[in-house]
């Protein structure tokens, strides 16, 4: 005789358990193909009742998620905002939130403040809504608004950019099922972008001759930049420690700190030091008290870069061409090595930017006296 259990039931020893097959339409919606539970009891009447309990629940829950990948009819006509008070989804606040708790933890105070200030924007200017209520025609909206302010096409295009990491990012980490109205919405193009020039070398010329007369903090950071290329961040961020003079090939080590951290993972190097860089580094070694060798600009929690640009920028257009900016240097670096043929990969090396090919990674790299042996030779180029 074949004993009977109540349905989508069995027992195990003598424990009720419940038991449903999920329906191969919603099976993406689990890990599993079966629904098993323990009923924690023996007794039929309660099993039956359980397995009721359950299938009614299971049921209405199953009829949700078919009547969520089914076009609701009329779906068009439905108001963006806060006027679609049936959505749940977390709101650009909270994605904000989330964005900044799990990729802000290792980044800098500008990264929070930036990513602060362009959902900010979309607050100001759409209100804060659950990200399912915000559509493209928002994203438009947003975009003219922006361009109101006369912001700059980089800029706009910086600012949606910010706006898109925050929301994908929620959409992926929370599994939501929506999509990124700030995705797709047309930008202007960067026509009214100014390409930042190199400095040419017959005022690199002029720079070295007043860095060694004036011979001071401001100068020791472009000297330092001059035959080297670093960024102006990774200069003024520096450790005494970073500096080696005393090697038979003397040289600086751009690595993270907490103060400051690097652009991409191709930052991180080892970068000889030859004629006035290695004067800068000398006259710093000789003159600092500090562990840090800018102290002026930086601190055990921050590099403030900012402040030594708008000082250095403003010297340098006293001895030079009125569009030099500091990070000019960084494009001459480039150039004056183009000028002396060395390799592309020594120059990516040099100058801590990122190469897309897929070999760069392999090995080591150049070693310090290759990239010496370069360096050496646009040295030349200036007075010594």
């Amino acid at each position: 005789m074949v004993t009977k259990y109540p349905k989508f039931t069995y027992k195990k020893g003598s424990v009720f358990y419940y038991s449903r097959v999920i329906p191969k339409d919603l099976i993406n919606y689990y890990d599993k193909k079966r629904v098993v539970l323990c009923l924690r009891t023996t007794s039929y009447h309660q099993a039956r009742l359980l397995s009721e309990t359950y299938s009614n629940k299971l049921e209405q829950f199953w009829l949700g998620l078919r009547l969520k990948q089914t076009d609701v009819p009329g779906l068009n006509l439905i108001k963006t905002g806060s006027n679609n008070k049936y959505s749940t989804l977390p709101t650009i606040e909270d994605a904000k939130q989330i964005y900044l708790k799990i990729k802000g933890k290792d980044k800098n105070q500008l990264f929070v403040s930036t990513t602060n200030r362009n959902i900010r924007y979309v607050i100001e200017c759409l209100g804060m809504h659950p990200l399912d209520c915000y559509s493209t025609k928002d994203a438009a909206k947003l975009r003219e608004w922006l361009l109101s302010k006369n912001l700059k096409s980089s800029t706009l295009r910086r600012i949606f950019s910010g706006i898109r990491a925050v929301v994908n990012f929620c959409i992926q980490e929370q599994g939501l099922e929506c999509s990124n109205a700030f995705a797709r919405v047309y930008l202007p193009s960067n026509i009214d972008t100014v390409k930042r020039k190199p400095i040419s070398v017959n005022d690199i010329k002029t720079l070295v001759t007043n860095c060694i007369q004036i011979d001071d903090d401001i100068r020791h950071i472009v000297a330092l930049i001059v035959n080297t290329g670093i960024r102006l961040s990774e200069a003024i961020g520096l450790l005494i420690s970073d500096i080696d003079i005393e090697s038979k090939i003397p040289n600086i080590t751009i690595t993270p700190h907490p103060h400051r951290r690097l652009k991409t993972q191709s930052s991180k190097r080892q970068i000889p030091l030859t004629g006035i860089s290695l004067w800068a580094a000398r006259r710093i070694i000789a003159t600092q008290t500090s562990q840090y060798c800018f102290p002026r600009y930086t601190s055990s929690t921050k590099c403030n870069a900012n402040s030594a640009s708008a000082s250095i920028n403003k010297w340098l257009k006293t001895v030079g061409n009125q569009t030099n900016v500091i990070h000019g240097l960084r494009h001459s670096f480039k150039d004056r090595l183009r000028e002396v043929e060395a390799p592309m990969d020594i120059i990516e090396q040099l100058g801590g930017w990122s190469n897309n090919s897929k070999g760069y990674d392999y090995g080591d790299g150049y070693s310090l006296e290759l990239s010496h042996k370069y360096l050496n030779k646009i040295d030349r180029q200036l007075p010594s």
